[in-house]
């Protein structure tokens, strides 16, 4: 299939859509990988306040649509009340980013090493290594994000019946602290690396098996003379990135409303709140749909997510090539 770029616009090799970890510039990398994924989280930040306000309120905002309760917020916080905890998440997921891409991009590349040697079509070598590299990094992030997501998501919910003030992410600490201890920062670990891991892992997965199929149905293979353009590129990875997200929410959003419940509740009478308890109260609530509370909204965010983290991610790593 010819195709056919526009003047002064380099064509790129198919390689080129799978940078390899050897290939980067690794301070180059992290440094414009820290920059462009905290204003891309900035774009995103409101929809996850909004999700997580309908998981856990008992006002009635679990009853409303996400635009609703998005207008809500505006009304009653302004704009600042939908970056509620964005200070504390951006400054915060730098040294767990560093984390994530280092480990994510090392295990992709051993076993797209490993796999060269089984016998199996290309689109599902790659979504082996990309699933089990997602999964394999993020059961990494998960011991540095959790705690983060505790403090932050109890920032997001400030004034919501069944949660306690706290003025800004040190009081926030503190008082898990002194409520719980040490352990009361990792509420939700296990449900998180559980639900999250195969999450991640089909994320990624899907996100490598779609691209090279996109890639294929186009008519491109590596050794064509005829290469795609930069804007073929972006439009065929944030393809990929937004089937992924979409169907990464679909299966792990019933387990990601327990977990921001039972991170950020604190009435659930005697003893520890736990996993089972939490489910029960969702249940008792509001049925099974209880377990799709903030669907909306976290549909939109992973579908969004999963599109421009692509597209910037994909972009960290071409403009982190190594110059020869």
């Amino acid at each position: 299939m010819a195709v056919e770029t526009e003047v002064g616009t380099p064509e790129l090799a198919l390689a080129d859509t799978d940078i390899k970890w050897a290939r980067l510039d690794k301070t180059r990398f992290h440094i414009i990988g820290a920059i462009l994924f905290t204003a891309q989280q900035g774009l995103l930040h409101p929809t996850a306040v909004v999700k997580t306000r309908m998981q856990v309120a008992d006002s009635g905002f679990y009853r409303m649509k996400g635009i609703s309760v998005f207008r809500h917020i505006v009304k009653n916080d302004g704009i600042a009340g939908l970056f509620r905890g964005f200070g504390t998440s951006a400054i915060g997921s730098i040294p767990g980013r560093v984390l994530t891409l280092t480990s994510l991009e090392m295990s992709k590349d051993m076993m797209l090493k490993y796999t060269q040697r089984l016998d199996m079509p290309e689109a599902t070598r790659l979504g082996i290594a990309n699933g089990v590299a997602g999964m394999l990094s993020n059961l990494v992030s998960c011991v540095y994000f959790v705690p983060l997501d505790v403090i932050c998501q109890r920032l997001m919910v400030q004034g919501l019946p069944g949660t306690t003030f706290c003025n800004g992410p040190f009081d926030a600490v503190r008082k898990v602290l002194k409520t719980e201890g040490f352990r009361g920062l990792y509420r939700g670990f296990g449900l998180t690396a559980i639900s999250q891991s195969p999450a991640s892992a089909l994320w990624w997965g899907v996100y490598g098996a779609a691209q090279h199929i996109i890639w294929r149905s186009l008519g491109y293979r590596d050794d064509m003379d005829e290469k795609p353009s930069h804007m073929e590129m972006v439009m065929v990875q944030a393809t990929s990135g937004m089937v992924a997200g979409a169907c990464s929410s679909v299966i792990t959003t019933p387990l990601d409303t327990v977990k921001t419940r039972l991170q950020v509740m604190d009435n659930y009478g005697v003893g520890r709140p736990s996993v089972l308890k939490t489910a029960k109260t969702l249940l008792k609530e509001d049925g099974w749909w209880g377990f799709y509370r903030g669907f909306g909204p976290r549909f939109l965010n992973m579908s969004l997510y999963g599109t421009t983290m692509i597209v910037t991610y994909e972009l960290i790593k071409r403009l982190s090539v190594k110059q020869v």
